[in-house]
């Protein structure tokens, strides 16, 4: 009896084992919402309206779902979103910092292009297209075929060690010191063993390669956001790197050259070098649907994230992007200092 009444108690014991190890049958993922156990479960397609009417409202796939914490209780209300009119005070916060105001807990909105001035810009994008296409892309090319890549190398080289004082300039302003004092040491290794800046003995060093601006400057002070704008011939911008094109202008050696002779020539090599780097990527906009839309959304997503690296520790902080903006010593324009 004894024997019996053990393996009953074995048998009982390992269907209970089963029985906890098997999921529930209306079990889900953590993923999606359960509805509470006091409220009914949601009728099948088949059940009359009236029973539906008493089912839990599912939101369509289009709609946005409020996550709900549980500790605020069963049955919260989920806020409505509603498309009000901004008022006058957030159209002037807008058009002062290029963006949506605050919510009133302080948390920023979700951020989506701002590009309130769209026709105009898709006008002038339209424009430099042309410029583009007529011009710029057929000397990169032309450059690119002719010109050997070691010698292409040494160009790019030279024109981004001429870069350095406008960077080490607002590597200060931001407060990094010890950015500026790397930027400084591969200036001057650049400049003296790399003949000039045509090699980049710096980067063999391990000295990382920066690039600032002032417009990223008046991001690392507060300028986060911005309103997209694009400029004849300069291509993309915000109305903050607008402004930073002031601040750069004194600081460019190019722009102290006051031969135009010199100068021009100079410039002129500079753009189509820079053309050239971004010749892989034609084949990207000539294919895209809305390429004025590829354009802006790519370029700010790059400018957001050198804002927000500047803003990172130096441990934390990441690699800059190689490509930049047009810089204002590459384009041809009188010098107003002189």
């Amino acid at each position: 009896m004894n024997v019996i009444r053990t393996a009953s108690l074995l048998l009982l014991a390992l269907a209970l084992s089963a029985c906890a190890a098997k999921p529930a049958r209306d079990s889900a993922p953590a993923s999606v919402a359960v509805a509470p156990a006091s409220a009914p479960a949601a009728p099948a397609a088949a059940d009359s309206a009236a029973d539906a009417a008493t089912s839990p409202t599912v939101a369509s796939p289009a709609a946005p779902v409020a996550a709900v914490d549980s500790a605020q209780g069963d049955g919260a209300p989920v806020p409505a979103v509603s498309d009000v009119a901004p008022t006058g005070a957030e159209d002037d916060f807008a058009a002062l910092y290029g963006g949506p105001a605050p919510t009133a807990d302080g948390a920023e909105p979700g951020r989506s292009p701002y590009d309130p001035w769209e026709g105009f810009n898709r006008r002038v994008h339209a424009f430099n297209n042309v410029v583009d296409r007529a011009v710029a892309r057929p000397l990169a090319t032309a450059y690119v075929n002719v010109v050997p890549r070691f010698a292409r190398t040494g160009v790019t080289n030279f024109f981004s060690n001429l870069r350095a004082p406008v960077t080490i300039t607002n590597q200060l302003l931001q407060g990094r010191p010890g950015d500026a004092w790397d930027s400084l040491g591969r200036f001057v290794m650049n400049s003296t063993l790399g003949i000039g800046g045509l090699f980049d003995p710096a980067s063999r060093a391990l000295v990382p390669r920066r690039s600032e601006d002032f417009g990223q400057t008046l991001g690392a002070w507060g300028w986060r956001s911005s309103r997209y704008v694009e400029l004849p011939f300069f291509g993309p911008r915000t109305v903050r790197d607008v402004f930073g094109l002031a601040g750069d202008i004194p600081l460019s050696p190019i722009r102290t050259i006051e031969e135009d002779k010199v100068r021009i020539p100079l410039q002129g090599l500079q753009l189509v070098d820079m053309r050239s780097q971004l010749l892989a990527l034609d084949d990207i906009r000539d294919g895209a649907v809305d390429e004025y839309a590829l354009t802006r959304d790519a370029w700010l997503q790059r400018r957001n994230y050198q804002i927000q690296n500047d803003l990172r520790g130096r441990r934390d902080r990441g690699k800059d992007a190689d490509d930049a903006p047009i810089p204002v010593d590459a384009m041809p324009m009188p010098n107003w200092g002189n």
